[in-house]
């Protein structure tokens, strides 16, 4: 596996692929990799003649300096990760690298960014993450680009900035990979402390909790988020940052479960943020997977 450390070089390996006419699968990622990570490899490795990763810890799309502070760094298990999936370039700039110290411009998704993780994150987050992204795309190169639903506002988010702004590249969601007792996976976990554990299963179980709802027959979206505040507020050690029912198109609250819909939610267990969301139907889960634009 090739590593990368500086933007020239970068440029140099994207235009050598363009030169070869490869098609190249791009996973951005923060490191601290685990399966979920690597599911993204994997499709990507099905789908292109190259496929490059990133790590980059972006300092930008944190809104607390503790938080950057404390996201795991893990450079060197990451790398052997990365070797075992068979990555074919490992990304990896220093802040200095991809962030000039002068540096006045961002990349800013407007009215999906105000709702859900937006609320309470707040734009900035978004932007950050935009911004890092729109770099990362000019940097590579690539022709596909591969996201875990389970950031599913992220995601959209993504799809709406490279259609506005004409980049040519796909995005590809792929499903959200659960560890075994359903939590699902993220670099974050590791921060939970392990007497903590069954409280950070809350939350995917309250989306259990409202599926057997609708199978009940119940379609209204405020009965529904009650439902699950109520089930989940009965471990006091949760706290809830939001419980939301939107559409999967533009994140917008709906009043009921008609179509597919959104069911997504953020928790804090100690001071562990975990999100997570469900795409169900008036039956309830949906089978398979839809693209959110």
């Amino acid at each position: 596996m090739n590593i990368i450390k500086t933007i020239a070089e970068m440029r140099e390996e994207a235009r050598e692929n363009a030169r070869r006419d490869a098609s190249v699968g791009f996973v951005p990622t923060m490191g601290a990799l685990h399966e979920g990570h690597v599911s993204l490899m994997r499709r990507s490795l099905e789908d292109n003649d190259v496929t490059v990763a990133s790590i980059f810890v972006n300092p930008t799309q944190f809104n607390e300096q503790d938080d950057f502070d404390k996201y795991p760094r893990t450079f060197e298990q990451d790398c052997e990760i990365l070797e075992a999936a068979g990555v074919d370039t490992l990304f990896a700039p220093e802040a200095e690298e991809m962030y000039h110290p002068r540096h006045q411009t961002s990349v800013a998704v407007a009215q999906l960014a105000d709702h859900l993780c937006g609320i309470s994150r707040g734009r900035r987050h978004f932007m950050g993450v935009c911004t890092v992204v729109s770099k990362l795309f000019n940097c590579v190169q690539p022709t596909r680009a591969y996201f875990g639903q389970k950031d599913a506002q992220q995601a959209l988010i993504i799809q709406r900035m490279v259609i506005d702004l004409n980049f040519p590249v796909e995005i590809v969601v792929c499903p959200i990979v659960r560890e075994k007792d359903g939590l699902a996976m993220s670099s974050r976990n590791r921060r939970i402390a392990d007497d903590l554990r069954d409280s950070a299963l809350t939350l995917v179980r309250s989306f259990g909790y409202a599926c057997g709802m609708l199978k009940d027959g119940e379609r209204d979206a405020q009965t529904l988020i009650n439902g699950m505040m109520e089930f989940i507020l009965r471990d006091r050690r949760v706290e809830v940052d939001y419980v939301s029912i939107v559409s999967p198109e533009t994140l917008e609250d709906v009043a009921t479960v008609d179509d597919f819909s959104l069911i997504a939610g953020a928790i804090l267990i100690g001071d562990v943020r975990l999100i997570d969301n469900i795409l169900v139907t008036p039956e309830g889960p949906a089978r398979g997977q839809i693209e959110f634009i």
